[in-house]
């Protein structure tokens, strides 16, 4: 987000990851600096292109997208990232790469693939590297989008957390896309998230339980979820080299430098319409909490955090499918119809907050197919079949890689 104060969803900033890959076989590529290295002349870790900022990640091999500040609307998003895509395409094509979707490459071996971007900030990644040990799916091998939305003051913060804190659980039903890992089902949706959940587990406040605790004003915030964070990576890093609010890893986080909540356990899916499609739902939810349209502020900030990181596990597990049967967190989504799966709750929020939101409605598209279809996991799944080989993964892997170049949704039957 920019340095202006801006009001509750006055902006959006996305960003979204990718894997840079061989077009042949679809092993990783650690390319992302030659790339930048293409445009700007030098090992940038940044340029900007219009609306869209291209910026490297821990890994060689993983490349974002971002809006260059806030974005003032969500309509024609998906179309501007799609661009980038196919701009970032054409000039990986003589480096030999291309960009592929999804949370999680679905074969990389990141004991003797990955390797670390080297050049700008490279320190901060050799530190986390040092701490954390990043040769691993849950640091080298995730990809994921991550959503900005603003508050202005303490007020604005605490209900917009509230709300987001609530969010969580069920983001990943609409989001799952990583089932495959080493080459075989993992028997999650979303694995990229369960591996995330325990990737700073030798410092374990960095991400704590993936949902935030129930902190509501800024001072609260960075007394109960910062400073204990600090406090735990001095010793590892007595020179202060991560102590930023960035280091937090928890399912969302606040970035006081920009005067936003970042939600974190979005999948990447296979195009920018289905990813902005998920954002404008998570949006609309978030907003539809927020104005206490759904349910008070008071029910929402007393949800306990163990009931939240009970019904997030079980959407990492089973995703849209997942049961919910928490009468007290069904009721915050204004829900009466007893038990249900977390799809069924899904289809319910987007016939009441996000077709009827002005920002929302119009990407509302894609969420039809996720609903009908399930989610960009269970496609997957459902393509590859109970066996599979390496080169029935790689071929449905590189139609993930066509929707991604060509802007299409990924569809359970083959068209």
């Amino acid at each position: 987000m920019s340095e202006a104060v801006l009001r509750l969803f006055e902006g959006f900033g996305i960003e979204i990851e990718y894997m840079i890959v061989d077009p042949e076989e679809l092993s990783v590529r650690p390319i992302a600096d030659a790339l930048l290295h293409s445009v700007a002349g030098a090992f940038e870790s940044e340029i900007e292109n219009g609306d869209v900022a291209w910026s490297n990640e821990l890994a060689l091999h993983a490349f974002e997208l971002k809006t260059n500040g806030p974005a003032p609307a969500l309509r024609g998003l998906a179309e501007v990232f799609q661009r980038n895509v196919r701009e970032i395409n054409t000039r990986l094509a003589p480096l030999g790469g291309m960009l592929l979707p999804g949370a999680a490459h679905p074969w990389m071996n990141p004991e003797t693939e990955f390797l670390r971007w080297p050049h700008e900030y490279g320190e901060i990644y050799a530190t986390f590297d040092r701490i954390f040990g990043c040769v691993g799916h849950g640091w080298s091998n995730l990809q994921s989008v991550h959503l900005n939305l603003p508050f202005a003051g303490d007020d604005e913060f605490g209900r917009l957390h509230a709300a987001i804190r609530v969010l969580l659980p069920i983001l990943p039903a609409l989001a799952a896309s990583s089932p495959i890992l080493d080459g075989a089902r993992t028997g999650l949706m979303d694995t990229r998230l369960a591996v995330y959940r325990t990737n700073a587990r030798r410092v374990a406040s960095v991400s704590g339980h993936v949902i935030p605790e129930p902190v509501f004003d800024i001072r609260s915030y960075h007394s109960q979820i910062l400073a204990p964070i600090y406090r735990d990576l001095e010793p590892h890093d007595p020179d202060g080299i991560l102590r930023h609010e960035w280091v937090n890893a928890r399912g969302c986080i606040a970035r006081f430098d920009r005067n936003a909540i970042e939600i974190r356990v979005i999948d990447t899916q296979e195009c920018p319409a289905a990813d902005i499609a998920i954002v404008a739902a998570a949006t609309a939810v978030t907003r539809g909490l927020v104005e206490e349209a759904l349910s008070s502020g008071a029910a929402q900030r007393g949800i306990p955090t163990a009931d939240l990181v009970r019904i997030l596990g079980a959407t990492t597990r089973d995703a849209e499918r997942a049961r919910i049967d928490d009468p007290a967190y069904l009721a915050l989504f204004g829900w009466q119809g007893g038990a249900c799966t977390a799809g069924a709750l899904w289809e319910g929020l987007i016939e009441r907050c996000v077709a009827r939101d002005v920002l929302a409605a119009p990407c509302i598209g894609p969420l039809e197919t996720t609903l009908s279809e399930g989610c960009l996991a269970r496609r997957i799944l459902g393509r590859l079949g109970e066996r599979f080989d390496r080169d029935r993964l790689r071929g449905i892997y590189r139609e993930l890689a066509a929707c991604l170049a060509e802007g299409a949704l990924f569809r359970a039957q083959p068209s």
